[in-house]
């Protein structure tokens, strides 16, 4: 008889969520309209991999065919688009300062000549790297074609000696390197961003709608009200009123996972079903840190504060964007707080390198220690669902 008592007092709570969920168009926006927002938005804004035909400029004072051939070299990557020539390096600069180009190349007069009398001339090239992404990638080409230019002039000074083109060509790469990038051959920045980027936003809403849904319930002073529903149990409260939750946050996981891997084939060797696996341990940890986080500190400004740091700090410590072997050792044993970081390793080792399951093993237990996390704050939490009293 017990056990039925409990379970309809789970539904009670369970109903009285769902209308509550219904009743507010803030939960309809945080659970559902901004996690679809963010997955299009973002892969959308990368869909062509790479950024490509970025504005560079050319600084040519040379002005003979083998300058004007760099150009077009230039022009024909990917990445850049020559749209200026300039007379001088002072008005490449000024254009460059005013954001008009990302970089130019400066060829100064007289490189045919010396390059034709093996003289060894110098050009330049200037990246702006406020913007990494954009600075790297035309450094690169820039760069690139600098080596293919001087590879040309020796190699054309070699066979005018009488050499073959094989002995050329051995002389200018004695070792030849065969370049294959695993995991994501194409460099696709869409790949390497959002698949975290998707998992990262819904665990931060995750962290936010779980803060202001029991913190509400405090400021509008409702907490007992929920408490005595649930039977009087903290546990029977919060399984009924994070059910649903679980079970909305879950589709989103599930929508994102056929997205990603099904609609825009990212790469997944894993198959899909540890992939929603996982996504399935990230929200119950989620969940189970923003229960921590209000129990903590049970004031829903200060709570919602603490979660969107967490949340934020999250896509820094996972190691997505900058590899943890390079941080300070206090952050790399700091990083194993955030779910965000045992969820990118799974993803690396199932999707990305197609391990078995049972090698992430650690990071699975993780997860479950963060699901776990609620057992630390539960009478902490009751205590403040019953006896706080919410100051403006």
């Amino acid at each position: 008889m017990n056990l039925v008592y409990k379970h309809k007092a789970l539904w009670s709570v369970m109903k009285r969520e769902c209308r509550r969920l219904v009743s507010r168009p803030l939960y309809l926006f945080c659970m559902v309209v901004a996690p679809l927002f963010c997955y299009v938005f973002f892969t959308t804004l990368m869909d062509s991999g790479l950024p490509q035909d970025m504005p560079v400029g050319i600084v040519d004072q040379d002005q003979t065919s083998m300058t004007r051939q760099l150009t077009r070299t230039l022009d024909a990557f990917q990445q850049s688009k020559v749209v200026a020539r300039y007379a001088s390096f002072d008005e490449a600069r000024r254009a460059m300062q005013r954001n008009e180009i990302y970089g130019f190349y400066y060829i100064p007069e007289g490189t045919t000549a010396e390059a034709q009398a093996q003289r060894r001339p110098t050009v330049s090239f200037y990246t702006n790297n406020t913007l990494l992404i954009a600075g790297s990638l035309l450094f690169k080409d820039m760069k690139t074609m600098s080596e293919l230019a001087s590879g040309a002039v020796v190699q054309a000074t070699l066979l005018a000696k009488g050499a073959t083109e094989q002995q050329a060509m051995d002389y200018l790469q004695p070792i030849v390197i065969d370049t294959h990038p695993l995991n994501n051959p194409w460099l696709n920045y869409s790949v390497y961003l959002n698949n975290t980027f998707a998992p990262g936003v819904l665990m931060l809403l995750i962290f936010m709608v779980t803060v202001f849904s029991i913190g509400v319930e405090i400021k509008e002073r409702t907490a007992r009200q929920w408490l005595r529903m649930g039977n009087n149990s903290i546990w029977i409260s919060l399984a009924g009123k994070l059910l649903p939750h679980t079970a909305i946050f879950f589709l989103m996981g599930i929508f994102y996972n056929i997205y990603l891997y099904g609609f825009l084939h990212y790469p997944c060797h894993s198959g899909i079903w540890p992939m929603l696996l996982a996504t399935l341990c990230l929200v119950l940890a989620s969940q189970g840190m923003g229960i921590l986080m209000i129990g903590t500190l049970p004031t829903l400004r200060l709570g919602l504060s603490f979660a969107s740091l967490w949340g934020v700090l999250s896509f820094s410590m996972c190691g997505l964007s900058f590899p943890l072997m390079g941080m300070h050792p206090t952050l790399q044993a700091l990083a194993n707080l955030f779910p965000l970081r045992h969820y990118f390793l799974i993803y690396v080792d199932q999707a990305l390198n197609g391990y078995p399951m049972i090698y992430s093993w650690s990071n699975y237990v993780a997860l479950l220690l963060f699901m776990l996390l609620p057992f630390l704050v539960a009478h902490r939490l009751k205590g403040a669902l019953i006896y706080y009293k919410y100051v403006p």
